[in-house]
């Protein structure tokens, strides 16, 4: 049997190319003892990746040149040489970007995909879930009746950040995205109560008219023009909890930081960076309040599905460009 994977051969400089990477067949790796061998059903792609193709010092070692690249998956194991794992099992791990996976056992997690899709591990019950959870709830200090400002609402964790505040009590919820159709969907499917399409006018301008007496929470998953315009209409006491900043990852320059920070002087506002890798203490307390939302339609999610680990690239390479709704999952 072969084993598709894909390899970094350079290192992007500005937007990835095709010929940063390649599809390479290798053999299906033996394991050992300690270790599962998993056939992936399931790959995530996601901002973040962007990153770890940089060798720039970073909270993640770089992807190393020449070798397969890694990211969430789950898939189905096939061969187990350790206790509490069998052949059957169906697990949750880091080894993507390939279409079979060796690994020791302590990094798989077992799941029930009887519970829930399998894909919806790597989303709205994995870690995209959890960093909405753990971004609004702890670094942000969501409480009931705060406005919330979400980037990126119609991605992965911006639908659902939006969704738990209106779960939550916020008063009132608004979104950007990148598109008319995105803006409806978070409308009409995720219940905000205003959205806006970014490329139709400035976003200050827009985020002022959808939010006339101010924002308490802004949720950044895009950076640029959006984390200035959430400064200008943040209120006294507003918080920020900075997940991601997609808009300046392909920038070959630094990107100018936002004009207005003074702001947060006379709001007495708080911004904040957070990882997710931070917060796995929350996990129990998410899969227990977040899965019922699920399990019952009170917690809406979508999935773009790429068919096929050949793909792989093409669907990260969407991400980049906002090609997405919700979570964006390569099926093998």
């Amino acid at each position: 049997m072969t084993n598709r994977e894909w390899h970094l051969l350079s290192r992007p400089v500005g937007w990835p190319r095709p010929e940063d990477f390649a599809l390479v067949e290798a053999p299906v790796p033996a394991i050992g003892e300690g270790q599962v061998l998993v056939r992936n059903k399931y790959l995530s792609v996601d901002p973040y990746m962007r990153g770890r193709m940089s060798a720039a010092k970073s909270y993640a070692a770089p992807f190393e040149l020449g070798k397969v690249m890694q990211g969430g998956a789950v898939g189905e194991v096939v061969e187990s040489r350790a206790e509490g794992i069998a052949a059957g099992d169906h697990v949750l791990h880091f080894f993507g970007w390939r279409e079979y996976a060796a690994l020791d056992a302590q990094h798989a997690v077992k799941v029930d995909p009887a519970a829930a899709p399998l894909s919806t591990y790597l989303g709205v019950l994995g870690m995209t879930g959890l960093t909405a959870y753990a971004g609004l709830l702890r670094t942000a200090s969501f409480k009931e009746g705060d406005v919330v400002f979400v980037s990126g609402a119609a991605g992965a964790v911006g639908s659902q950040v939006g969704q738990i505040a209106k779960l939550k009590g916020a008063s009132r919820v608004i979104g950007s995205a990148g598109s008319d159709e995105k803006v409806k969907l978070l409308l009409e499917e995720y219940g905000f109560d205003a959205a806006f399409n970014y490329k139709n006018g400035p976003v200050g301008e827009q985020l002022r008219e959808a939010a006339p007496d101010g924002i308490d929470v802004y949720f950044d998953n895009v950076g640029g023009d959006h984390l200035e315009a959430a400064i200008g209409s943040l209120n006294q006491g507003g918080r920020i909890a900075i997940c991601g900043m997609i808009s300046v990852y392909n920038n070959t320059e630094p990107a100018p930081g936002p004009r207005n920070l003074a702001r947060l002087i006379q709001t007495r506002g708080r911004m904040e960076g957070f990882l997710v890798g931070d917060h796995y203490d929350l996990q129990a307390q998410f899969v227990q309040e977040v899965g019922p939302w699920v399990a019952s339609g009170a917690l809406k999610y979508r999935e773009t599905v790429v068919d096929g680990v050949e793909n792989t690239l093409e669907a990260f390479l969407g991400v980049l460009r906002g090609d997405n709704t919700g979570k964006m999952i390569v099926k093998l």
